[in-house]
């Protein structure tokens, strides 16, 4: 069967008009030209009630799910000049996005208008450079988590009234309680309103659905200390004794070399502790725990929602079985299972040219394992000890964890990749 024909793009190049709460006022000249000359405006109900009347093209609101709807709607309005409505900078989380995936920028012509991030910024007296966006719009609150760190300005772009009492009871439960928050409603609109507290303190009634929260995070003084590099401290997750512990952790992190986009196979997951320190590299980052137990894939998931990373996607079952289908991976680390039947051999047929593959143990068939692959492929065979001082009687001395064996390889760039049991689309 031939494959579906995208639909044919508009005829003249898509204005995308950004608007904000102060509306058809705060417009340029070239703003409101391009909305005037529109035979079709497309746009959410609150911004096509903003445009005047002398604005005559026809008012086509966005359905919902609105992403699936961006072709079709382009496509049945191809011969008119159509104007679309965003909301601030249409490129800054905003409709240009999916715009400029269909059409390409020489489909488009952007007009922004200030963001809501800039407003806030200008109303707060922050450097916009040093301030980091979180948006929760159709995300979940649990990835601000990912961001909290001691004396850090976040700006929150919320998903709705809501929000804001959501964020307080986040922070106050990550031990970020004398945080400052800050709602920021209507900015830039004759409704402008700021309403201020402390986190754990939060008491407000949910306000107007437009708004963005500032943030100035301040931990208690008990709240456990999470840094931006591998290596958390073990309190940091829930498990079972099946955790990969601090030290080996932050070695095994530096072996995989996470980097923007890229996409890792934890495979045995345990507590998701590699996964989740993964995702934590970089927002980018993208990974699948792989974990035949049930009960830990659904510690996994706990673990990934209190530490910032909702986004790590769990698949409950046996490896290899479990891996057919999955995308082909950048990096994969195994940290239990090697002698299950075959499980190797896929991880690296799946493994894409130029990807890394890690894995640990701590018993010697496995060991025997990783030596024969490591005489097969290359790569670096490790042995990594670590002690701890403990007390022994009145004195301290070294108490030895398990050593840990761990081969790490890169796969040369002229050897194939693939879907495991499938090739990537």
């Amino acid at each position: 069967m031939s494959a579906a024909r995208a639909p044919a793009a508009p005829l003249h190049p898509v204005s995308v008009v950004g608007i904000g709460a102060d509306g058809w006022p705060g417009l340029s000249g070239t703003a409101r030209e391009a909305l005037c000359a529109a035979e079709v405006l497309i746009g959410g109900a609150r911004q096509l009630d903003l445009l005047p009347p002398e604005c005559a093209g026809a008012r086509v609101g966005w359905p919902s799910p609105l992403r699936p709807a961006v072709p079709r709607l382009l496509a049945e309005h191809r011969e008119r000049r159509i104007a679309v409505l965003a909301s601030g900078d249409p490129m800054f989380y905003g409709i240009g996005r999916a715009l400029a995936e269909e059409l390409g920028p020489e489909g488009l012509h952007v007009l922004p208008h200030p963001s809501s991030v800039s407003y806030a910024c200008a109303r707060l007296g922050w450097p916009l450079e040093d301030t980091e966006v979180v948006t929760l719009v159709g995300r979940p609150a649990a990835r601000l988590a990912a961001s909290l760190h001691e004396g850090r300005r976040l700006l929150v772009l919320s998903a709705d009234a809501s929000t804001p009492a959501a964020v307080a009871a986040l922070l106050t439960s990550h031990g970020f309680g004398p945080s400052r928050l800050r709602v920021l409603e209507q900015l830039g609109g004759e409704d402008e309103r700021h309403v201020d507290g402390i986190a754990a303190e939060w008491a407000h009634p949910p306000g107007d659905r437009l708004n963005v929260i500032a943030i100035a995070c301040r931990p208690s003084a008990d709240a456990l200390r999470l840094g931006t590099v591998p290596g958390l401290p073990d309190e940091a997750y829930e498990h079972d004794g099946q955790l990969t512990k601090r030290h080996i952790r932050a070695a095994t992190l530096g072996a995989l070399a996470p980097a923007p986009g890229e996409l890792l196979w934890d495979v045995g997951g345990g507590s998701g502790s590699i996964a989740i320190e993964w995702l934590r590299a970089h927002p980018s980052c993208r990974a699948v725990s792989v974990e035949r137990d049930p009960v830990r894939a659904e510690r996994i998931t706990r673990n990934a929602d209190r530490l910032g990373v909702p986004a790590l996607r769990v698949v409950t079952g046996p490896a290899p079985a479990s891996l057919a289908g999955l995308e082909a991976p950048d990096a994969v680390f195994i940290g239990g299972g090697l002698t299950a039947p075959g499980l190797l051999d896929a991880c690296w047929e799946a493994l894409r040219p130029g990807g890394r593959l890690v894995a640990n143990t701590v018993t010697l068939e496995s060991e025997a394992l990783l030596a024969g692959r490591h005489k097969a492929h290359g790569g670096e065979l490790v042995r990594l000890a670590v002690a701890h001082a403990v007390p022994v009687g009145g004195f301290t001395g070294w108490r030895q964890a398990m050593p840990v064996t761990q081969w790490s390889v890169t796969k040369s760039s002229d050897s194939g990749a693939r879907s495991y049991k499938g090739d990537r689309s």
